[in-house]
């Protein structure tokens, strides 16, 4: 057995010389700690994933530039992965092209005079960018000329004269991420989708035209909330505020959970922050004050639907990716968070209230209703805890990972903390074998894993109730930690693992019917994925391809000619861990499970789940000749 080295006594174990001291170039150091700069890279598999991060900061300047009154136009276009960004502000000066976009800690918006209320304020966002693309062009059109530069991953190739130009003013970017840092990405159009349209709510007049397509909104957090609910299912019209620095946009729907969508300065918050807090506390406040009755707080909030939105002079974020707001004060010297949101809604809520007495019934019927729930649910909750916390004791449902979603970053690791945090996963399977073989192949850091026995209840149409009766779906919202309600989420990913049969299918989706049942904002929030396992193993003495459709497989069969071994991968059991370990890694395959403005929960489970039989045997039917069709045309 070999023996440990002591650092004490071996001096050469832990040189630190002046060799040890390293001074890297800004571009090196974005590339080499990206998640600094950008959260978590992604494949694009995700709404947060680095690729819309890119995009993000580009148009973050675009806004920047319209909120301070230049510019209502903002031309989009994504074609073959190669990003077109075109905004019709001011321009970068032409002296200084090279530098806005290479250049760390430079820019105008240390001059709060020249952006007021900007969202970018450390002059990283640009360079980010620059460094992480693969090709990088900006060109920048200002009073009849213009100026160019070209970049590749941060370095400067070529910087081109100033010319005479016929173009508007404004600044054209042309940016491909880089590959080597993306691997296998791809932009999803929904994620797309639901940026631009949250960049016009928060700009009212601003369009942006995206390979095609206009986006532009009149009524704000309005016209948000109608696009997210259903008017079937909502208990009331939906309330709309603005104020001073201020907007606000709530209803409350038949679902369960509460629904938060929060912007600072046109960013969308997608980790809330002072901002949110302050108007979940202040609402309750509110509600308590005009009822004048001591409502419980889950009560006034449950099954809210809520957009809040407010302008900050200088706002602090908790990380560069600007996901969670900071700031104390709206603006220096000025009021906390606290009192401002508190403020408005004590004025402006109370008022609506008192002004639509019809919408102030229907909103305490919900709050009582949710009331009369709590109270039901009270025993059998106790009963349910106290059965979670034995079987956490003598069972192995749980595999868990090091790391949890919840916890909240400290110290001087507090980005690579945050990091982490984004990669947490828990993978929920089926069966011994499946969860022993990813349980071997996981990440013991940032990777869980739970195991069902059978297929879950099948729960449309259930109340909240079976939760806590049912032992699988007890253990498992004890296993994520959603009891109490969203914020106390364990893991950031929520993976479905499920053999690709008919039964692995169908537990697929009774485990999207719970989710979409009970804790809607789970799904709505981007948690909730579907892990993609090949089907098929193709190889030789030299190469081995994983295939995960028939369209794969015959190319695989092409490429390695002969007579390859070909293996069908049936259930997650089959694939061994050594192999396991890649497919829930980087090369991680993930569909997430995403809703769309035009689809509206309980529409969605009555068709799918419900006795709608004939309908969905047609629908089955349907399918099934176009897939049979496509297999066909594959072989041939």
């Amino acid at each position: 057995m070999a023996k440990a080295k002591d650092p004490e006594k071996d001096s050469n174990l832990f040189e630190y010389t002046e060799d040890s001291i390293k001074t890297l170039e800004w571009r090196e150091h974005i590339r080499l700690r990206p998640g600094m700069y950008i959260g978590k890279l992604g494949d694009g598999s995700s709404a947060d994933d680095g690729i819309y991060v890119l995009l993000k900061e580009v148009i973050d300047n675009c806004i920047d530039e319209h909120t301070m009154g230049y510019g209502k136009q903002i031309d989009v276009t994504i074609e073959k992965n190669i990003v077109t960004v075109r905004d019709y502000g001011r321009g970068i000066p032409l002296g200084k092209v090279v530098d806005v976009v290479s250049k760390i800690n430079t820019g105008a918006k240390y001059d709060s005079k020249v952006f007021q209320k900007a969202v970018g304020l450390n002059g990283v966002g640009t360079k980010a960018v620059n460094a992480l693309s693969s090709s990088f062009k900006v060109t920048a059109f200002r009073d009849g000329k213009e100026k160019t530069a070209e970049f590749e991953k941060g370095i400067l190739i070529k910087e081109h004269k100033e010319t005479k130009s016929g173009e508007s003013n404004g600044t054209l970017v042309t940016f491909i991420p880089d590959e080597s840092v993306f691997k296998n990405f791809h932009f999803i159009h929904e994620y797309l989708d639901n940026q631009f349209w949250n960049y016009c709510y928060l700009n009212a007049g601003l369009i942006i035209n995206f390979n095609g397509k206009k986006y532009v909104s009149k009524n704000g957090l309005l016209d948000l909330l109608q696009r997210k609910t259903n008017a079937d299912e909502i208990r009331y019209p939906i309330i709309h505020l603005q104020g001073e620095d201020i907007e606000v946009a709530l209803t409350h729907e038949n679902q369960y959970g509460e629904e938060y969508y929060s912007f600072v300065n046109g960013q969308f918050t997608t980790q809330g922050g002072t901002h949110l807090a302050a108007f979940r506390e202040a609402y309750v406040k509110t509600i308590r004050d005009f009822y004048k009755k001591d409502y419980d707080a889950a009560d006034i909030r449950g099954s809210i639907c809520a957009a809040i939105s407010v302008r900050v002079q200088e706002p602090v974020f908790e990380s560069q990716t600007k996901t969670k707001l900071g700031s104390q004060n709206v603006y220096e010297g000025g009021p906390t968070m606290k009192n401002f949101v508190s403020d408005f809604l004590a004025r402006d809520l109370d008022l609506y209230l008192h002004k639509n007495p019809t919408v102030a019934d229907a909103l305490k019927k919900r709050i009582e209703q949710n009331e009369r729930e709590r109270k039901e649910l009270a025993g059998i909750k106790k009963l349910a805890n106290e059965r979670a916390k034995k079987a956490n004791l003598h069972n192995k449902k749980l595999r868990d990972c090091r790391y949890h979603y919840n916890d909240e970053p400290t110290g001087k690791e507090k980005d690579t903390i945050i990091e982490k945090a984004k990669e947490s996963t828990i993978f929920i399977t089926e069966g011994d074998s499946a969860s022993g073989s990813i349980t071997k192949a996981r990440n013991v850091e940032t990777q869980a894993v739970f195991s069902l026995r059978g297929k879950p209840l099948n729960s449309f149409g259930l109340t909240k109730k079976v939760v806590y009766e049912n032992e699988e779906f007890n253990l498992l919202q004890h296993a994520l930690n959603i009891e109490e309600g969203y914020e106390g989420l364990r893991y950031n990913n929520i993976v479905i693992a499920t053999d690709a049969d008919v039964d692995g299918m169908h537990i697929r989706l009774l485990l999207m019917t719970f989710f979409l049942q009970f804790f809607p904002d789970l799904v709505k929030n981007g948690h909730v994925y579907i892990l993609q396992t090949p089907l098929f193993r193709v190889r030789d003495k030299k190469e081995t391809f994983y295939c995960y459709d028939e369209k794969e497989k015959q190319e695989a069969i092409k490429k390695l000619g002969a007579k390859p071994e070909i293996t069908r991968f049936k259930g997650l059991g089959e694939i061994s861990p050594e192999e396991f370990a890649r497919f829930i890694s980087v090369e991680m395959k993930l569909d997430p499970v995403m809703l769309l403005p035009e689809m509206h929960i309980q529409q969605l489970l009555e068709y799918y789940m419900g006795k709608n039989t004939p309908e969905r045997q047609d629908f089955i039917i349907d399918n099934l000749k176009v897939e049979l069709d496509l297999v066909e045309e594959v072989i041939k």
